[in-house]
Parts: structure tokens; sequence; C-alpha cells
């Protein structure tokens, strides 16, 4: 079983090539769909890893991929400039989801 790489980033993609991670480097949404759906395909990866600002282009369908699909686990990774949340992001998601202040 393998990795799979869904990226916007040129250097994310050669770093984790380097890693023996194959991708690809997809910018528009129409893209990051034909993207997905390829990779799901193929029958032996595992674990697809999608950029966070190609996972905002299209958040429905991959939640609903990772909800109702067994296999490949789809995780959300940062690209090279770091993610988009503050250090408080998880406490926060808790206290919005369930409601308690932790």
């Amino acid at each position: 079983m393998r990795f799979y790489l869904i990226s916007d980033n040129v250097d994310t993609q050669v770093g984790l090539r380097l890693a023996g991670i194959d991708g690809v480097v997809v910018h528009e949404t129409a893209e990051v769909q034909k993207a997905l759906k390829k990779a799901m395909a193929m029958e032996d990866v595992a674990v697809i890893l999608i950029t966070e600002n190609l996972l905002s282009l299209c958040p429905d369908l991959i939640y609903n991929l990772k909800l109702n699909q067994k296999r490949p686990l789809i995780l959300e990774i940062p690209d090279r400039h770091g993610n988009g949340r503050t250090k408080d992001s998880i406490t926060r998601y808790v206290r919005e989801a369930i409601g308690l202040k932790i």
C-alpha cells in the first residue's frame, strides 16, 4: 500500500517525491475532482494526502468521501507555507462542536 499526493504546490510535490510519494499538482476545482477520482481508483493507494488549499476548493466532496469510503484514507496537509490555523484552533473546534470550554 502506498501514499498519493494531490497538491497545489510544486515544492510540496518535489519534497514528497523525494520521500517516495507520487502525486500531481492541480489548481482548479475540476482538476481536484479528477485527481481524486483517479487516486480513489488506484487499488494500491492506501492514503491520499491533499493540501489545505485544495481541500477548501471542494470540501463537500472530500468530506463525503471521508465519511462514506472505507479506502483510502484522505489526509489534509499544510503546504510549505504552513497552515492557516490559529494556535488555538483545536480548542475552538471542540468548543464549537460540543459546547465545552477547555
